[in-house]
């Protein structure tokens, strides 16, 4: 197949998204002339960070930077500028610092900028406080950071918990003019695939934009032509399931962030942690990040051997070639050499960790639950980790898999486990219990034969409309997985005689050592494959519905932009998809470019079901 396989089309240059967004800020900072101090909020700080750096804030007179702190504040300034997500507590915070300079007898200019828009709220909370004539406010319109060449995020991490727990759906407006923004630069897109009721309202938000704005479109080349819409909840096993391929565990240990990680004295080997940029500009990090983690330390390795030969081309230099030497190889080699010791550093450290978590009994377990055998042990095995108070979040998380694989937990082992969680990390978590039943990440199973009664007295009674209406609300309050059905019909589990071939994988499976296909991965290669949802009937009734494939436009893609796919994952997107779903693309001769609220993993999943203590 390698060898009739179509080279991959060169993917659109996404550093524009960069310049726009820094263009913007930069002019609406100016339309407050002088000096003046910028209070960041936190969740801001390392987005800013990627598009307009403190020197750059400088030069259009920000005096002083500050994190916005729930505290009084000491500015002497006097105009105060507030760069903030449209977040109720944020504006209350402002209000109540506008009151204490009034109480003071301090007069200045305040000026709130809302990113990526202001909400209606908002306004509401100004007039509520009495602020609404003393401040000015404008929008940055900041929808879309690229973190890699392939990977866009919107950084909205409580996008997930907004709209899958708490039902919000205001930042569906927000999906949609990201989405017109690449399609404007990038586009025109002719085809659009989703499935799922988030992606469905995102999609009819941007057909709207699209329809007001036609003309624009009329002699565009396009650069991309195909979008995939998926959200979170349609494929919940793939992110609770452990992340094994050497960036998704980085993530899980270390924690990127927007694009960085922080590697603390256990890595470096000093006293001191360092910040890394990873992405494709990394050399070293470029060439594992897909890998599975048993190939990382061979390939390390091999790679310091190459390193020492061209470090020992030196000795039989004269002094012109040794000129030449200094001037061109010494500094990239330098700077391999630092990155290779640092990824080295991290693979000794994730091999701890690991070591130390029992790490073959619970991967051994994970893929027990993912092809349903042996499920006793697993229960006695997650049992135990309970017990052993090993840590919440991870025992939350073979909790859940244990759930959905299962499609719900029978009374007894619902009840069962869950006392003995409440017992082991403190009855705090029944509101944690209440939230992960409304998602349906962790359910107890029951007759299924009383909820289609009650649907089809329903559907007597009212019309077909709303009793879809309806329906969609009953499947929300008792959402099934119905795992096994979906995995049977396409082949998520993969059949291996003998040990599967992490070295030279052949399907996508090698992203979960072989054990499982992301079910997100398998839907997009299916629907791609087959240019719709035809033949996928049952599989989408299993999955709750809400598919679309539309033409979007009627204008002739190139073939190479039609080789470009963007895929918009609503509520996250693991890496461990994105590995996936590059070696898809690698296969098929595609490019896939990655557009996503936020970057997700199991921790962060979990952490958005969990209620904190205000």
């Amino acid at each position: 197949m390698a060898s009739d396989r179509i080279d991959a089309p060169e993917l659109p240059d996404f550093t524009i998204l960069k310049r726009l967004a820094r263009d913007q800020l930069i002019y609406i900072l100016e339309q407050l002339p002088g000096k003046k101090d910028l209070f960041i909020e936190p969740d801001l700080m390392s987005p800013l960070d990627r598009i307009a750096n403190v020197s750059i804030l400088k030069q259009h007179d920000v005096d002083k930077l500050y994190k916005l702190e729930n505290k009084p504040i000491y500015s002497t300034c006097d105009q105060l500028c507030f760069l903030i997500r449209p977040r109720i507590k944020h504006v209350k915070y402002i209000a109540s610092i506008v009151h204490s300079d009034k109480s003071a007898g301090k007069s200045r200019k305040y000026k709130i900028i809302f990113s990526p828009q202001k909400f209606y709220t908002c306004d509401m909370v100004l007039e509520q406080e009495g602020i609404f004539g003393e401040v000015t406010c404008d929008e940055w319109s900041f929808y879309l950071l690229p973190l890699d060449d392939d990977i866009i995020s919107m950084e909205l991490p409580e996008f997930y918990r907004d709209y899958f727990l708490e039902g919000d759906q205001r930042w569906i407006g927000t999906v949609a003019r990201a989405l017109h923004l690449l399609n404007s630069i990038f586009g025109p897109i002719s085809n659009a695939y989703g499935i799922g009721r988030c992606s469905k309202m995102a999609y009819e938000v941007w057909r709207k934009l699209l329809d007001d704005n036609e003309g624009d479109q009329k002699n565009r080349k396009p650069e991309l032509a195909l979008v995939f819409m998926i959200d979170r909840d349609v494929d919940y096993v793939t992110p609770l399931c452990s992340q094994v391929v050497y960036e998704g565990l980085v993530d899980d240990i270390f924690r990127i962030k927007c694009g960085s990680v922080e590697f603390g004295p256990e890595v470096t080997s000093s006293d001191k942690s360092i910040k890394v940029l990873l992405n494709s500009q990394d050399k070293v990090f470029g060439e594992i990040r897909n890998e599975h983690f048993s190939n990382v330390f061979s390939f390390l390795s091999q790679k310091a051997r190459n390193l020492q030969t061209q470090y020992d081309k030196r000795r039989g230099m004269d002094i012109k070639q040794m000129k030449t030497f200094v001037a061109q190889e010494l500094k990239g080699l330098k700077q391999e050499h630092r990155l290779l010791t640092l990824h080295i550093g991290a693979c000794e450290s994730i091999m701890k960790k690991k070591t130390k978590q029992d790490f073959q009994e619970l991967m051994k377990t994970e893929h027990s639950l993912l092809e349903g055998f042996e499920i006793r042990e697993s229960i006695s095995f997650i049992e135990e980790h309970i017990n052993r108070q090993v840590s919440p979040i991870e025992s939350l998380r073979l909790l859940c898999l244990l759930s959905i694989t299962e499609n719900g937990l029978i009374t007894k082992d619902y009840r069962s486990l869950k006392t003995q969680y409440l017992q082991s990390y403190g009855p705090e978590h029944l509101l944690t219990f209440s939230n992960l039943k409304q998602t349906g990440l962790l359910t107890e199973q029951v007759p299924g034969e009383a909820l289609t009664a009650v649907e089809s007295r329903v559907s007597k009674l009212v019309t077909d409309k709303a009793a879809g209406k309806i329906t969609d609300a009953f499947s929300s309050l008792a959402k099934k997985s119905h795992f096994r059905g979906i995995s049977k019909r396409l082949g998520l589990i993969p059949r291996v005689d003998g040990e599967y071939d992490l070295k030279v994988p052949k399907d996508m499976a090698y992203i979960f050592s072989g054990a499982y296909i992301p079910l997100s991965c398998k839907l997009i290669e299916q629907v791609l494959n087959r240019k719709g949802w035809t033949g996928l009937e049952e599989v989408t009734r299993l999955l709750n519905g809400n598919e679309f494939a539309e033409q979007l436009s009627e204008k002739v893609s190139s073939p190479d932009s039609q080789r470009v796919i963007l895929v918009v994952f609503l509520g996250g997107c693991t890496f461990s998809e994105i590995s996936a779903l590059r070696f898809l693309g690698k296969e098929m001769g595609c490019r896939f470019i990655f557009l996503t609220t936020s970057i997700m993993n199991s921790a962060r999943l979990l952490e958005a079901m969990i209620e904190n203590k205000s």
